[in-house]
């Protein structure tokens, strides 16, 4: 039987989810779905005017997966922490590409390179505070 469960990352972001998911849209070769400001929905009556363009939900569509995310009010907001976004690729080549892009202005915890298990293996947190790990797997 065919699951309809969907697992999707939902990212939380400090005032900086619309350059984020625009700059995921660059680097995974997405679209971007949805792009809502608190100002363009019901929540403009609760929420501060200078918060008005703010995103209140992202979604970014990256062949049949899919990343969403929004602007936490600053009240709200957590530093990411105790998970990762991975992002499986078939080549070398394609990991690299990855790394390289996500890492700009970011911060390594450990970078590219050969495991046990991969060919090619990374963990950073990108310039928007988002921990991703990169993993191009052997073939067995």
């Amino acid at each position: 039987m065919k699951s309809t469960l969907q697992l999707n990352p939902y990212l939380h972001f400090n005032g900086q989810c619309e350059a984020a998911f625009k700059f995921y849209e660059q680097c995974l070769g997405g679209k971007i779905v949805a792009l809502l400001t608190y100002g363009e929905t019901p929540a403009k009556k609760d929420t501060k005017p200078e918060w008005h363009d703010k995103i209140i939900h992202a979604r970014l569509v990256v062949g049949d997966k899919v990343l969403m995310g929004s602007d936490a009010p600053p009240e709200r907001y957590e530093k990411p922490a105790g998970f990762s976004v991975t992002l499986g690729v078939e080549t070398a080549e394609e990991a690299e590409r990855l790394f390289n892009a996500l890492s700009k202005d970011g911060t390594v915890v450990m970078p590219l390179q050969e495991t046990f298990w991969a060919l090619r293996f990374a963990m950073l947190v990108d310039s928007f505070g988002i921990p991703w790990m990169i993993n191009c797997e052997k073939t067995a």
